[in-house]
Order: structure tokens, then sequence, then C-alpha cells
């Protein structure tokens, strides 16, 4: 860790991937009528049957899956889970032919729902939608913090300057923290090395400590009430590639460069930077291992070459940072998708409960009598299932869609897993569901307006890959970018959809 002393290397730590490995067979699937979700119970031998309904065994507000469950549920079952349309947040307009431009950041409190726009933040009454407050920006954002510090602190990466055209780009190299309650700035740093400022592509925050990553030297890490530096890179054969917080601070750290490099894993004390315990990947690693969590450890890669999914194996740490399990998971059989060239940016896959959930590809729905049916196109459907962090083993845990719909994790809620699952046109409500630990018993928690308007919005922001935020029955969906218009078009885009119980 740059600017840090090192501790003795640990245990050996599996490679951090997201490999969804291909599991044979389907034993049972049944469609639960009164909740409308269909629990599978999937051996890892059999195929697809009919049968009886079956069920299988057994963070802040805003946070993302950094922690494998907190002590107790936050999200309260409502006597209505029917929902409204909270705001709608138009996309800035983006001029020149292909010009893209970045909005990346979106935060959420009890309060407020702060989403980052072009050259600004906006600030967005919770309950009511209306406009709080706006903090200005030097330059288009580059990245936000997943969480917020318990003081309501968020972090924002952003370019140095506003772009001259859309051909013109600027380094990410400022990093600004602020209040959520009150948009105020509270403070504006950079890291200078040789004579020039270092640029970042991630950010994460780890009780009081900012970390950032994802550029080409190295990362960096300040307080966040004020700003004061922790680390920096130093001139050194290892650097860190980036960072994952939440309840730990995790690194990976890359020493050497091209196909010479070798990575590492480090479980990090965050006020000083300094390794609990090191963990170092064998050779072969395509690409920055992927963290899924930080407690406990568990985080992804690829091998050999990158593939669609970002990760192909998972590897479970415990404690020590020893190696419990390796998940195999091949290309292509599950939805996740883990950002290429980052470390923290992985989607569809959650850990809780000694377990990895994660969501299969859609496929054909059983027609009751063991065969699929290969006639009704809506028959399409997925699952999510899970795997044994202590065994590396595919567990008898199954949450499936139903037909024509689909299902991904969201994050925990103490021993809860919060899912969501998408509307179709036909019949357009999206919902959140909390899915019991133990029993797997589902609980809607809200479910979106079931209009064709609302489908339209939601689709338009692409729910597994977007930066999405469940609380206190709302939720928020936002994109990271933002395309020119197309000629004839007949709006711009929206940025951001929220929906908030009616009650």
């Amino acid at each position: 860790m740059p600017g840090a002393p090192s501790a003795p290397g640990g245990g050996r730590r599996g490679p951090s991937g997201l490999a969804w490995t291909v599991v044979a067979a389907l034993a049972a699937i049944a469609l639960i009528i009164g909740g409308g979700v269909w629990y599978a119970n999937w051996s890892q031998s059999g195929g697809i049957s009919g049968g009886g309904p079956s069920v299988g065994p057994s963070q802040p507000p805003d946070a993302k899956n950094t922690s494998g469950a907190t002590d107790s549920t936050a999200e309260q079952a409502p006597a209505d889970p029917a929902a409204r349309t909270l705001l709608r947040v138009s996309a800035p307009k983006v001029t020149g032919r292909g010009a893209t431009d970045s909005v990346a950041g979106s935060w959420l409190t009890d309060s407020v729902y702060a989403k980052a726009g072009l050259y600004r933040i906006v600030g967005y009454d919770a309950d009511s939608g209306a406009v709080k407050w706006t903090l200005p920006l030097p330059g288009q954002t580059c990245a936000g913090s997943p969480e917020t510090t318990s003081k309501g602190i968020a972090v924002v990466v952003t370019e140095a300057a506003r772009r001259a055209n859309s051909r013109s780009y600027h380094p990410c190299t400022e990093v600004t923290a602020f209040e959520m309650a009150t948009g105020r700035k509270l403070w504006t740093s950079s890291i200078q090395l040789g004579g020039a400022k270092l640029e970042f592509k991630e950010v994460t925050i780890s009780g009081t400590t900012v970390a950032v990553g994802g550029g080409n030297d190295g990362g960096a890490a300040f307080a966040a009430a004020t700003g004061e530096v922790l680390w920096q890179p130093k001139n050194d054969v290892c650097e860190d590639v980036g960072y994952a917080g939440g309840d730990a601070l995790v690194a990976v750290r890359r020493c050497g460069l091209g196909v010479q490099a070798r990575y590492q894993v480090q479980l990090l004390e965050p006020k000083s930077g300094a390794a609990q315990w090191t963990y170092k990947l064998p050779t072969g690693v395509a690409d920055s291992p992927k963290l899924i969590s930080t407690d406990p450890v568990v985080f992804g890669v690829d091998r050999g070459t990158t593939t669609a999914s970002g990760a192909t194996e998972v590897y479970s740490m415990d404690d020590d940072g020893d190696l419990q399990a390796r998940i195999a998971l091949t290309d292509g059989t599950y939805a996740h998708s883990c950002e290429p060239g980052l470390v923290d940016d992985c989607h569809g896959i959650v850990v809780g409960n000694e377990k990895l959930y994660v969501p299969t590809m859609r496929h054909k729905v059983s027609n009751g009598s063991g065969s699929a049916d290969s006639t009704d196109s809506t028959a399409l459907t997925n699952e999510i299932v899970a795997f044994s962090l202590a065994s590396g083993k595919l567990t008898d845990d199954r949450v499936a869609a139903g037909a024509g719909r689909t299902v991904f994790p969201v994050r925990m809620d103490g021993g809860n897993l919060l899912v969501y699952r998408d509307g179709t046109a036909a019949r357009s409500a999206a919902q959140v569901l909390s899915v019991d630990g133990t029993s797997l018993r589902q609980t809607t928690l809200l479910e979106t307006p079931a209009t064709a308007v609302s489908h339209t919005l939601i689709a338009a922001l692409a729910p597994e890959t977007a930066e999405l935020h469940y609380s206190g029955g709302r939720l928020f969906l936002a994109r990271k970018l933002v395309s020119a218009t197309a000629r004839g078009a007949a709006a711009r885009p929206y940025a951001a959809v929220g929906f908030a119980l009616r009650g």
C-alpha cells in the first residue's frame, strides 16, 4: 500500500472472480400464485420438470453490497406496496455527433436523493422530489462514492475543468466531499506527483476514510471531514489499483506492468492504510480483480482473457486472509457484470448469509410436462441462485422470476436479500422484494405503477447496470452516461427516475 507500511503476507486468497458456473438442471419450478414470484428448487443434477410449489432451504440505506449482512433488517413491509412516480430528471442536452457526457454519481439518505448532472450535483427531497440544493462542480463527474459516511458526507471525482467541445476531455483529478443534507462543499483536493496531478476513476468510503483509485499511478486516501491526505503513491514496484469500502477497506494491488503484472488483494486498516493481510494471486489474471464484498472479503477475476461478465472465478476469504473456497462460474450462464478496468463496479452479485447470490441468464420456462416451451417468447425467465462461501458448492436456495420476468439481487438487508424483479410491457409493474434468507419467503416492498409509461421509463435506464438505490419505500434508478439525442427523437432521455410508496 503506497504511503503506508505493509503487514506480512497473510494466508492465500483466491481470485475474486464473479464467474458463473453452468448449472445443469432445474429440479422443480413452481409459481407461488399469491406473491407472483417463483421459487425453484434446483438440484445440481437432474432435469427440468413440473410439480407443486417448492421452496428451497434455507447496510446504510444507500450502501452497495460490501458486507455479508447487517445485524437487523431495516426495510419494513408496507400495507400497500403500490408506488407513485416521485421524480423524473431529464438528461442534459448533449451536442456533437456521437458525443457522450458523464453524469456518474448518485446517493440516497433518509431525506435526500442526490444525482450528478452536467457540471453539478442536484439534491432532491426524498419525499417530495423537490429540488433542495445545487452544488456546482469544476468539470464532468467521473465517479461517485457508493457510500456516504455516518455523518452524511458523500464524495465525487470530477474532471479538472469544463469541456470546450465534444472532443475535449480533461483528466479526472479533482476529489470533492460534500454534505448530503445541505449540498455544502466541504473540500476539493487532488494528488500531485512530479508536478502533475494524478488521475482517479473510482472512489469509496470506509468509516471516515475516502480512498480513490482506478488510475495508472496508484491510489490515495483522504480524511472525509477535512480532506487531509492519509496516504498517496510512492515510487514503488507495486501500486494500488483501486479500493472497495463499506464495512471494511480492501485494496487491489498490482506489481509490474503488462503481461508481467502480478496482483494482490489486501485488507487495510482504513486510517493508516496498513495491510492487515495480503493475498497474492497466481499468474494469468486478465484484468484487475473485482471486489464483490469487503466483509467477508470476496472477489473475482477473469483468467487468460477478459469475458463479457468481467469475472469467471470467485474466491471467498476467511478473516485471516486464507482462501475458503473457489467458485468456478462459466461466462454466459449468469447475468452479473463487472466493469473492465475497475475493481469496485460489479452489478447483480451479492454476498450475505455466508453465500454468494447471483442471477442466471434468461432461459425457457418449463411447460409443466418436463420440456421447455419453445413457442411462447414470453416464457423466458431466470432465477437467483446461491453458492456457499465455505464450500463453493451450489446450495438449494432459489428465487425464480416467473414467466416473462427476470430478477437480480440488489443488496442485503440484515439476513434478507433485496431483489429487483422487472416488469413487462403487458404487465408493467416492476417490484422490489425482500426475500427471507432462511425460508425464502418473499415480501413485496414496492411496486412501480403498472403503466406502459412507467415500463418505458425504467427499461430505458437498464436497471441491471444502473445506479440503483432502494431504501425506506423509495426506489431510484439513474444512468452514468448520456449521449447526443438521435435526430427525430421525441424527447431527451431521463438521467434518473424515482418512485415512492403512496402512503
